[in-house]
This record gives structure tokens, C-alpha cells and sequence, in this order.
């Protein structure tokens, strides 16, 4: 059993004293990683302790935060028995210290360690949330651990009592924005740009109205999205532009919602990214939705598109379809492919991206609420040989679940498809749908495989395939 109980004792006094607390001087020994990349130990009363900036093999002592009934969190004060696995973090700014940034929690953890940990948290989520054992593990996808971000939504504040501008991400377990001078996970020239950021937002006169910059990369093209909650001065365009000169970034303004993004100056070139594989290229603008990871990306969809197998003679789905990620590179191997997806605003861009690489007499897309969808929406949609599922982190509860429900009252006018391709953000979601495909829908999980999206996060990224057993 994972959590022991604990009772309260009353001391001479009267007072209530909870029993199985960690004391100061006692040494925890590190048995696991938790899926938010804290160490779990079990102290002399047998009670949980998760604890920050510990690994597996590790003894420390700690220094309780929080107490529960049944756990406890800290951070370690003192460390004996170091795991051979800990390395020296890329980061001036990581750490449990005071101010240390919150963006990354495993820079202390070897990278292939990191990897190696995800890779079991996803099957731990498979079979004990979803009582599933792939009948295959994929190796997982991983690539560059440094310099891979190329989206990121960076936080800024004008500190006026001590006349400082910050940008970054905030601080550790915090709502301040981190003391940041550096970003080893960013490419290294926005990097480089955050000093210089903090200048430029320092001389605006709108300092004290621009809450957030965010930062999308494609093809050759660096765009900052710059909200601002007051109009901009013709003084301070002027410096947006002498800083885009300077550092060769393309400025976007956001006055109110992601409706209102616009560019600065309207002769800039085209953001977009490539599916070389696929001979595709992807234009978007920078608040849509794309991958972190251009690396993994492109790995990602090739990956996905091998598992999938889509044949000249095939119908797909592509459920939560976004920009077209996956649509289109399908669209290059089967005979018809439908997209699917909740936003109209990507599903316009889908079209548009349909267009631009020759593919609209291939494709078709729908906006569609999916987290309401239907086993009569499904019919409705037609038969398909295969689908492609990409969900956002609340998974495809509603999808498997209608899936499941054909299975269990068959109709006439459905046929379910032979294989899915389920990408997923989140295991818990992944875990919980693949049980019902599985156990209810009729699937087999013949593979399943972690993808490394973000490393030094705890983020853990998967890929899992579903297919029904030949009739």
C-alpha cells in the first residue's frame, strides 16, 4: 500500500500532535520518482514523504512544507549516498534556492534517467489506471535536451521600488517572475535576449501595462507576441522596432484576446515550420497551437504516420486535428482524411494549410465540440479504417467512450476502425481512455512508447496504438 494511516495522540499539555512525523535529524531513503519529479521515501512511521530535489538511492535529510494525514512534502537540507545519476543542472537559475525558476524540475537528473523515468510512468499509468499492458514498448522519441523551446509565454513585471523589469518564467511553487538572465532550454539567441528584453520593456512607457510576451520560432523566423493592455505610443513602436533590427525578431501586438494578434508591421515574412518528410510546410500564426519541440515534432509525425499505415485505398480520421499537423501528412498516404477539431479558428487555418500544399481535394475539415461527442455524432461522421487521435491533456473521454458504446450496441450503419493512433500530453488521460478501449471497445494496446517533448519537465508525452482484433 502506497500511503499508511497515522493517529493523534494528545502530549501532557492537551495538545494534538500528529504521529509519524519526519523529524529533522532523520535520514529517508529515496525508493522512487513521483510523476512531478519528486523523490518518495517512507519515514520511520511509514508515512509518505515526497521530496523535492531528491532521486532513487538517494538518503537525505529534509525539511518539511507541507504535512497531510497521510504525506508529507519537503525539500532536502542535507544529502549522503548521492545517486550516480545526478549531474551538475545546465542552469545558474535551477534549484530549491530562494527565487530559483519553476520552468524545469529535472535538470539535476541525468538526461537519459529523465527519459528512462517517463517511459515508466507511462506504463505504470497503463496498468494501474487503466489496467492495460501494451503488447509492444516503443522506444521512446528524444532529441535535443537544451535549446529546444520554441514556443514559450515568458512573464513580465516592472518592479518599480526597485526600478528592474523581469522576464521569464515565474519562480519556483510562486506567481513572481524569476530573477532571469539566462535560459539554457530556449534557443541560445533568445536566450541571449532576455537581458536585452528587460531594457527594452524598462525604456517603454507602457512598462507598467505589458504583462507577457510569448515567444513562437518557425522557419528561419523569431516572433514575440507582445500583450499589451494600454495602446502602444508612436515612441515606444519606435523602440519594438529598433529592437527587431537589432536582434532580428518579428514583433506581433496583442492588444485584448488571441483574436486581436496582429503584426507590427505587416511586411514581415511568413511564420511557418516544415514536414520535410512530407514535403509540407506548415504556416501559423504565433498564438495558434503547435509543438514545443520542432526536433520532436518532426519525429513525431513520422513516427506516427509509420503506426498508423494509411493505404491509397483508406479513409482517416483525425480527431482534435488542430492546424493539421497530422491531417496533412496523412493526406499524402490515404485516400481521404477528415479533421476534426473544437476551434473554427484552426480549423480555417487547416484549410488554409490544406490549400497552400495542394491537398484540399484530399481533405476535409469540421469544427466540432469533441469533448461532447456522441456515438450518433460518430455515425454521422461516417466509417473510417483508421484514426488519429491528439487530444489536449483532458484526453478522449467522450471519444472512447462513444467508441465503446457502438461496440456494446452494435448498429447496422457503423463500422469501427481497424486501428488508432492515440498521441497523448498526459498519461493519466491516455491510461484512463486506453481502458475503455480496450476493455469495453474491443481494441488490443499493441504498443505504447514515451515521447520526450520537454525535457528537464516532468511533462511526459506519449504515442499508444489500439487495434481490433482481424474478424
Amino acid at each position: 500500500m502506497l500511503f499508511r494511516s497515522f493517529c493523534w495522540k494528545a502530549d501532557e499539555a492537551g495538545t494534538g500532535i500528529m504521529q509519524g512525523m519526519t523529524q529533522k535529524d532523520e535520514w529517508l531513503k529515496i525508493e522512487s520518482l513521483d510523476m512531478e519529479a519528486q523523490g518518495v521515501a517512507h519515514n520511520s512511521e511509514g508515512k509518505v514523504v515526497f521530496v523535492e530535489g531528491a532521486l532513487p538511492g538517494e538518503e537525505v535529510q529534509v525539511q518539511v512544507g507541507k504535512r497531510k494525514n497521510q504525506w508529507e512534502q519537503a525539500s532536502y537540507v542535507a544529502l549522503r549516498h548521492e545517486s550516480a545519476q545526478r549531474v551538475r543542472p545546465g542552469c545558474p537559475h535551477f534549484g530549491l534556492h530562494a527565487g530559483a525558476c519553476g520552468g524545469c524540475k529535472m535538470q539535476h537528473l541525468e538526461a537519459s534517467s529523465q527519459v528512462a523515468i517517463k517511459q515508466r510512468v507511462l506504463e505504470d499509468n497503463l496498468a494501474h489506471l487503466g489496467k492495460v499492458k501494451p503488447e509492444r514498448v516503443l522506444r521512446p522519441i528524444e532529441g535535443p535536451t537544451w535549446g529546444y523551446r520554441f514556443r514559450a509565454r515568458l512573464s513580465v513585471r516592472y518592479v518599480a521600488r526597485k526600478e528592474t523589469v523581469l522576464v521569464g518564467f515565474h519562480e519556483r511553487k510562486s506567481r513572481y517572475v524569476a530573477d532571469m538572465s539566462v535560459c539554457p532550454v530556449l534557443p541560445a539567441h533568445v536566450s541571449a535576449m532576455l537581458v536585452p528584453l528587460r531594457g527594452l520593456i524598462g525604456r517603454m512607457q507602457a512598462r507598467d501595462t505589458l504583462p507577457q510576451i510569448e515567444l513562437a520560432i518557425g522557419d528561419g523566423v523569431t516572433a514575440l507576441v507582445l500583450r499589451h493592455l494600454e495602446p502602444l505610443s508612436e515612441g515606444d513602436q519606435a523602440l519594438l522596432r529598433a529592437f527587431a533590427v537589432e536582434h532580428g525578431v518579428q514583433w506581433w501586438l496583442q492588444p485584448k484576446g488571441p483574436n486581436t494578434v496582429h503584426l507590427l508591421d505587416s511586411d514581415g515574412p511568413e511564420l511557418g515550420y516544415s514536414l520535410p518528410e512530407f514535403g509540407l510546410r506548415m504556416p501559423f500564426k504565433p498564438t495558434d497551437f503547435t509543438q514545443v519541440n520542432h526536433h520532436i515534432n518532426t519525429v513525431l509525425v513520422g513516427r506516427a504516420l509509420r503506426l498508423l499505415d494509411a493505404r491509397p485505398d483508406e479513409r482517416v480520421i483525425d480527431w482534435f486535428c488542430g492546424l493539421g499537423n497530422f491531417t496533412l501528412p496523412i493526406a499524402t498516404r490515404a485516400r481521404q482524411v477528415l479533421g476534426v477539431e473544437g476551434s473554427e479558428a484552426l480549423v480555417q487555418r487547416s484549410r488554409q494549410n490544406a490549400q497552400r500544399n495542394g491537398l484540399t481535394d484530399k481533405t476535409s475539415f469540421e469544427a466540432r465540440n469533441l469533448f461532447e461527442i456522441t456515438p450518433d455524432d460518430l455515425v454521422a461522421f461516417g466509417p473510417a479504417d483508421k484514426w488519429l487521435v491528439d487530444p489536449p491533456r483532458e484526453g478522449a473521454f467522450a471519444l472512447a467512450k462513444a467508441l465503446a458504446d457502438l461496440q456494446s450496441a452494435p448498429r447496422p450503419d457503423w463500422t469501427p476502425p481497424r486501428r488508432i493512433v492515440y498521441v497523448s500530453c498526459n498519461p493519466a488521460t491516455l491510461a484512463r481512455d486506453a481502458g475503455l478501449l480496450v476493455h469495453v471497445a474491443g481494441y488490443r494496446c499493441v504498443a505504447a512508447g514515451a515521447v520526450n517533448m520537454f525535457p528537464h519537465t516532468a511533462h511526459v508525452e506519449s504515442m499508444a496504438v489500439f487495434e481490433r482484433p482481424a474478424a
